[in-house]
């Protein structure tokens, strides 16, 4: 970032801090009306407005998930369905708008009163603590609370999976290596909280967006006397409505309602069920029947029936009727990581571009209708910035095993070579994909060894974790992105930035290792000219494939399928899922 540039543009740049945040105005929050409502079972009901609406109380909501969270900790989650999820027994400092549609780009104050206060050009944020709010305990939430959950998220040693916004952006003193390692060492120059109701951060360098940052489930508060650091998954303290009741690691947890909650601090949340049961590890077909015949409410993963299920889904008016079909702010996408040999050659890379068919990735996703369309470019269509081009283009996208040949030869591998792939175990999706990468680069002799591991530690452990990846020749990483929020910033940082991939723990970018789209990405976040900054990104996505260190597949989309027995049920775009906040029973 152009620090002199920021500094000569104040006033400008609090503006646009403003607006990318939604400043301003009312926080009170619609819990999900604000769309209109719908009674009647069809497809795609539940996309812009709430399906079956009603202010009901009581039931217990039934979730089921192909395997077990990152973590229920809100210091260490990154996948998508667990912000959605936490949001039930967790406030964060900000959270989007809690509706269906468009309504949900705004955001507003969560624990905080409001969004938050941008002075300095942008480099100094404050927020305000809402009065009355507590823990499950009792004890009131202060400041403090906050403050020292950012502090614990930043120690990536005990908490590998969640982003790396805050231990990156704000201003830590010299040494800090998070509040277990660096005991008692002040942090005033990071984050300041001159009462118990003002936190204030503060940034090495300007960042208009950083509500999106606040409504991160890193900003959650964690009382510093009871924290338990990596065993704190065992029962996380509640700050919203639902507190654990019961937690089986890798198992099951289920939910009840705290009775510490009180609803007039919280315009954001009706909490209509009395709990949640969640079942882990449950196979991903077995969910979809269980979703069908009722037993189960909704999948967790948010990913959308199997392929399998997806015909049947499709071919039954009753199934049908109660499906939903979103296209996403997400990329199913194949890291080529060039710390494997022969992958530290560019043409060894462009190799695999070129062979790839694409449309097989497209298949195992479960076609275009479901699966999404052919991707060519990182960012997909939906985020701002997107502008369409393809580097590697084939004859129907099929591959061209010439054009690949060419590249080996190149590379010094006219023959080919051996590789592995790696893919979650729980998603059938991606080891179809695997195999599709596997039959097809065996055709100019690139011999594919596929290895499925546990999506819960498939980051921090695997696929993420840069010595395992090079020790064990993962040259292949099937791999998804859904943005933290949708511009250009909230999808490309976390996995075009070399600087998030860290030596020890997991990193959401197992690839990207290119010094000019660092510097691109510092420069783009302070730009003042929206159509500017939209263009950086487009820029920063070609650069990327330029290198050819990501194989993009296809541009997402799902086929959601609604419980039987459920109200207030919508996607929420923001998630790219349903709403688990706004559930109820009928």
């Amino acid at each position: 970032m152009n620090t002199r540039r920021i500094k000569t543009a104040i006033a400008a740049t609090v503006v646009l801090a403003l607006s990318l945040s939604a400043c301003g105005g009312s926080d009170n929050n619609s819990g999900g009306s604000s769309g209109g409502d719908t009674a009647k079972a069809e497809f795609n009901a539940a996309m812009t407005k709430v399906f079956n609406a009603s202010d009901k109380k009581g039931g217990i909501v039934k979730f089921a998930d192909e395997s077990a969270p990152d973590s229920v900790d809100t210091g260490d989650t990154y996948y998508g369905s667990q912000w959605d999820m936490v949001r039930l027994y967790s406030r964060a400092l900000t959270m989007f708008t809690v509706a269906p549609g468009d309504a949900s780009n705004k955001l507003v104050g969560d624990l905080a009163e409001d969004v938050g206060k941008a002075t300095d050009g942008g480099k100094t944020w404050t927020y305000k603590i809402r009065k009355g709010v507590k823990f499950e305990d009792g004890t009131v939430i202060t400041s403090k609370d906050v403050k020292y959950g950012v502090e614990r998220s930043t120690d990536k040693t005990v908490f590998p999976d969640g982003p790396a916004y805050f231990d990156s952006m704000l201003n830590w003193p010299a040494g800090w290596a998070g509040p277990y390692k660096s005991k008692g060492m002040n942090t005033d120059s990071a984050i300041s909280t001159p009462d118990d109701n003002t936190i204030v951060f503060h940034l090495k360098t300007a960042f208009a967006g950083f509500d999106y940052l606040a409504m991160t489930p890193q900003s959650v508060p964690v009382p510093a006397a009871t924290d338990q650091g990596a065993k704190q998954k065992q029962h996380v303290i509640s700050s919203g409505p639902y507190m654990f009741a019961s937690y089986a690691d890798g198992k099951s947890y289920t939910l009840k309602r705290n009775p510490n909650w009180d609803p007039a601090t919280d315009p954001n949340r009706k909490a209509l069920p009395d709990g949640v049961d969640m079942q882990m590890n449950v196979d991903a077909e077995d969910i979809d029947n269980r979703l069908i015949s009722g037993d189960v409410d909704i999948a967790l993963a948010g990913t959308g029936v199997t392929a399998a299920t997806q015909s049947r889904v499709l071919g039954d008016p009753a199934l049908k009727a109660r499906a939903d079909n979103p296209t996403l702010g997400r990329l199913w996408y194949t890291s080529i990581n060039p710390t494997v040999k022969p992958f530290d050659n560019i043409e060894c890379r462009k190799a695999i571009e070129y062979a790839m068919d694409k449309t097989s990735y497209q298949t195992a996703y479960g076609g275009e209708f479901a699966g999404g369309a052919l991707a060519t470019t990182l960012l997909p269509p939906i985020i701002p910035g997107y502008k369409q081009f393809d580097l590697y283009t084939t004859p129907d996208s099929k591959g061209d095993l010439a054009k690949a040949k060419e590249s080996l030869t190149k590379c010094g591998q006219p023959n080919g070579f051996s590789t592995s792939i790696s893919y979650r175990n729980e998603r059938p999706k991606e080891k179809a994909t695997a195999e599709a990468f596997q039959q097809q680069l065996a055709k100019i002799g690139i011999k594919i060894t596929p290895k499925g591991f546990p999506k819960k530690d498939y980051f921090s452990t695997y696929a993420g974790n840069p010595p395992y990846v090079a020790k064990n020749g993962l040259g292949l990483a099937v791999n998804g992105w859904g943005a933290d929020w949708n511009d250009g910033y909230g999808f490309l940082s976390q996995i075009t930035d070399s600087r998030v991939i860290r030596e020890t723990g997991g990193s959401s970018n197992t690839s990207v290792r290119i010094p000019e789209v660092d510097k691109l990405l510092d420069e783009a976040q302070g730009e003042l000219d929206t159509a500017k900054r939209e263009g950086d990104w487009a820029v920063i996505d070609q650069k990327v494939m330029e290198q050819a260190v990501i194989y993009p597949g296809v541009y997402a989309k799902s086929l959601l399928l609604r419980g039987k027995n459920l109200t207030n049920v919508f996607v929420n775009p923001q998630f790219g899922m349903y709403d688990y906040l706004s559930l109820g029973k009928p």
